[in-house]
């Protein structure tokens, strides 16, 4: 028997069609590169992004043909999320945290044609400038001065677009935009999204047990807009009709809260770093601002609950959630049930893991000898599937052992997952620490120490041991005017874990090297310590 409902396309065409049409007086606020405010409303972006489209086309766009974009969380950025699908090419943001090399690597092996790039990030496209083969490259004036001579201005491009632009026949499964992955081994690995996927995930980040956007609620992105689509943030926005405020380059902890406290914001979010700093900026000045109470979506790497219980104090909510580039990104998020409210040393156990998946995410956690059972102790790679997970790379079958051969993606990470069904990622397979033949938790022991009142960060490595193969070490980053003693850590630690858990040694860094997406960046820290003997005592 079929169904009798109508075959009605998931596009994001109907996305931007519901922006301009129910939400055209609401308001999209971006941080110029000099600190200035530019704002428009929705109904604005929607006939500059339907310019956009048509401008493309007329360039000679032909569907599926792939848009780069090197740009900051702007305006114009995000009429480039929507006018490029919705002319039929695949909107490409490029990680402009990365090496010139990777960038160039990265556009040449997708195929870009066109580029849209921030005037102020131009030099980064010089770098790689020899290295690609770019048919048009667009430059948006962000800074206020005259394009150079040899690009197109956006402006002027816009303006050759028709106001009157008709949508071109896309289908749901058709590509709409594509990431690639960063700070893996190896170059970096392109993924696929679908206008299907795409507008699932953000039905799903919507949902009040996800991450719940609303349109009463004011949205600022911290996460960039070049990374993992800024976690599908700005579709989901629009979709529901958030104020959307996008801060440009400025996203150190001062600029943040300015931007913060004169906008309102309710809803934002970015990896754990960002709101570390941002946290200690207000426990330095804690009158200075006069925020709204926040929501701070949590991602990239796992949240220590001493950040959790601190915001908390402040009057604003950390909420924990997990992803990946391979899963648009995301795919749990961390809401108690409701029975599991009540005793605050439980919620904020649960608070601290990565969550529960969301619908349509099916999770397993696979070890040695076969699946896991849910009992919050055995450990196994987690593995997912669902409607916006990825089933390969782009054009990359070497890589096809990160698929089981039953359909399910192999994220790496190493969870444990509970008879509730909420999953704590223990750590990624490369960065466990083996020792004596028993496993040690880096996170774990991480999110301890950077409970120390003294410590500002807290990254853990394995460290190569004649006897026991490998044993942890810390590396420690102290808050400004602080000091404490590795002999102080160590007996900070000693009533949370086994002994044999406890780092071998601690050294003391002025900073954590990163990734380009701001996680700890461990593989220089093994290279920095792999010769690494502790002095006898």
């Amino acid at each position: 028997m079929q169904s009798t409902m109508m075959d009605f396309p998931l596009t994001l065409p109907h996305l931007l069609e519901r922006a301009g049409k129910l939400f055209p007086k609401e308001e999209i606020v971006t941080r110029l590169p000099d600190k200035s405010l530019h704002r428009y409303t929705f109904g604005d972006f929607y006939q500059r992004s339907r310019r956009l489209a048509s401008a493309l086309q007329k360039a000679g766009l032909q569907k599926g043909d792939r848009v780069a974009t090197l740009s900051w969380n702007t305006y114009a950025h995000l009429e480039a999320y929507f006018g490029i699908p919705a002319a039929g090419g695949v909107l490409h943001p490029l990680n402009l945290r990365l090496h010139p090399s990777d960038i160039a690597y990265i556009i040449n092996h997708a195929q870009d044609r066109f580029l849209i790039v921030d005037d102020v990030l131009l030099k980064l496209y010089e770098a790689v400038r020899e290295q690609v083969n770019l048919e048009k490259v667009i430059v948006v004036p962000l800074s206020g001065q005259p394009v150079p001579e040899g690009f197109m201005s956006y402006e002027d491009f816009l303006a050759t677009g028709d106001p009157d632009f008709s949508y071109p026949a896309l289908e749901e499964r058709d590509a709409a935009g594509m990431c690639y992955t960063s700070g893996t081994t190896g170059k970096p690995k392109g993924v696929v999204y679908s206008h299907r996927s795409i507008a699932l995930h953000s039905l799903a980040s919507a949902l009040p047990d996800a991450l719940n956007l609303a349109g009463h609620d004011v949205l600022l992105p911290v996460v960039p807009m070049f990374h993992v689509l800024a976690w599908g943030l700005p579709f989901t926005g629009v979709m529901v009709g958030s104020k959307m405020v996008l801060p440009g380059p400025h996203l150190d902890p001062v600029s943040l809260l300015d931007l913060f406290e004169s906008e309102q914001v309710t809803k934002t979010a970015g990896v754990p770093t960002i709101w570390l700093g941002v946290l200690q900026a207000l426990e330095k000045e804690p009158t200075r601002w006069k925020l709204k109470p926040m929501e701070m979506v949590v991602g990239g790497s796992a949240a220590p609950e001493a950040m959790i219980r601190a915001y908390d104090r402040l009057g604003h909510t950390v909420l924990h959630a997990w992803g990946m580039t391979e899963m648009s990104p995301l795919g749990t998020v961390s809401r108690l049930k409701r029975y599991l409210r009540g005793d605050p040393a439980l919620e904020y156990r649960y608070r601290a893991q990565q969550g529960l998946p969301t619908p349509w995410v099916e999770i397993r956690a696979v070890g040695e000898q076969g699946v896991v059972p849910w009992d919050g102790q055995s450990l196994g790679e987690l593995q997912v599937r669902g409607p916006w997970v990825a089933a390969s790379y782009y054009n990359l079958e070497e890589e096809s052992d990160k698929w089981t051969p039953d359909g399910w993606f192999r994220t790496g990470d190493v969870v444990a997952i509970d008879p509730e069904g909420y999953i704590r990622i223990a750590d990624r397979t490369k960065d466990l620490i083996k020792s004596g033949g028993e496993w040690i938790s880096s996170i774990d022991l991480e999110n301890a120490l950077m409970a120390h009142p003294a410590v500002k960060e807290a990254a853990v490595i394995a460290i190569p041991d004649p006897k026991w193969d490998e044993r942890p070490l810390a590396a420690v980053v102290l808050k400004e005017g602080a000091s404490v003693t590795p002999e102080e850590l160590a007996r900070f630690l000693e009533p949370r874990f086994a002994k044999w858990w406890l780092p071998d040694a601690y050294v003391f860094l002025d900073e954590i090297p990163r990734t380009s997406t701001g996680k700890f960046l461990k593989s220089k820290l093994r290279e920095q310590f792999r010769n690494y003997r502790q002095v006898p005592q």
